[in-house]
């Protein structure tokens, strides 16, 4: 990639920032995504003493990432997404395509098992949450969820004639369906009876609108306000939406979730580096022990590609591969 001196007259286009904002959201992407492109791109900028992007290219690009990892040795995955941010730009912004980067460097994220919870571990972890949070917690475990799938359940998607949850747009912008299990029902039932007195009373106000996807706020202009869309577990107070600027009532911030279960494998007195993954983690690995085949797990945890299962079958119990010590023999 050559870089440009020759700049877009400032009159007639937005500044940088809100054109990337804009591509962004064209294309659907989170609020988060967007957060993190936009401060990625800034710093990309920033480290080189505010040049316009179109000054610069691929050396400019790999001089950043070196900075990431050998002064502020960040992580693989982390790096990676500031070059996936800074790509977004020259890409889909700037109009230059990913063939004329030339050689960027994608740092190789390091190979390691998960971390899993024995069924001794996760009845310890989920004894010690408690109200909403037990119930998120079984449903991490449970369901095999991921935390941000947990947090934006709706109403809509929990099928309890089944005993399954659709989780929709979920990593890759897939939908898939999982199970849900019998010792969360009668608690899940309550919670959404308490996600309807709570969800009347906003409409009661004035308010009960919740974020829609995809343009279907435009499309259905009454449909933020059903039942069936309000976020099973919300919020405790209403807060303004960063795009729309609406006041509307969005569902539990991570952080809460995050806090909740590492003081409960603190109090479990588990030394394993656990999370909220941990428990995803130990699904998949339970179900396998219990006999379940590789592929129907695959399908559960929404796994494209085979191989990524196949890791939990490396932390089974029988481990070491089912291999006996000869020191046993």
């Amino acid at each position: 990639m050559k870089p440009s001196t020759e700049h877009p007259p400032t009159s007639s286009r937005p500044r940088l920032m809100d054109q990337v904002r804009n591509a962004i959201r064209a294309k659907h992407y989170s609020i988060r995504t967007e957060q993190a492109y936009i401060t990625w791109i800034l710093k990309y900028i920033y480290y080189h003493k505010k040049r316009h992007p179109r000054e610069m290219g691929e050396a400019e690009i790999n001089q950043f990432l070196t900075h990431l990892s050998v002064d502020r040795h960040v992580s693989a995955s982390t790096q990676n997404q500031a070059l996936c941010a800074i790509i977004f730009l020259y890409k889909h912004v700037l109009g230059i395509e990913i063939g004329d980067l030339g050689d960027i460097i994608w740092a190789k994220k390091p190979q390691r098992l998960p971390v899993v919870f024995n069924r001794q571990e996760v009845r310890m972890v989920l004894e010690r949450l408690s109200g909403v949070y037990w119930i998120m917690g079984m449903l991490l475990y449970g369901s095999g969820l991921r935390l941000r799938e947990c947090l934006q359940l709706r109403v809509k998607d929990i099928d309890f004639e089944y005993k399954q949850i659709i989780v929709r747009d979920a990593k890759g912008g897939k939908d898939r369906v999982t199970v849900l299990s019998d010792r969360v029902l009668e608690a899940l039932k309550k919670q959404l009876e308490f996600v309807k007195k709570l969800h009347d009373k906003d409409v009661k106000d004035g308010y009960g609108e919740v974020y829609l996807p995809y343009g279907l706020e435009r499309k259905y202009p009454n449909m933020n306000k059903e039942l069936g869309w309000q976020y099973i577990f919300p919020a405790a107070k209403l807060s303004m939406d960063p795009r729309s600027g609406e006041q509307r009532r969005h569902h539990i911030l991570d952080t809460s979730l995050q806090r909740a279960v590492k003081e409960a494998i603190r109090g479990a007195g588990i030394v394993k580096h656990g999370s909220c993954h941990t428990f995803r983690h130990s699904f998949a690995t339970h179900l396998l022990e219990d006999g379940y085949d590789i592929r129907t797990v695959q399908e559960l945890l929404g796994h494209s590609n085979v191989n990524t299962t196949m890791i939990y079958t490396h932390v089974m119990k029988k481990g070491g591969l089912g291999v006996k010590s000869p020191a046993d023999g």
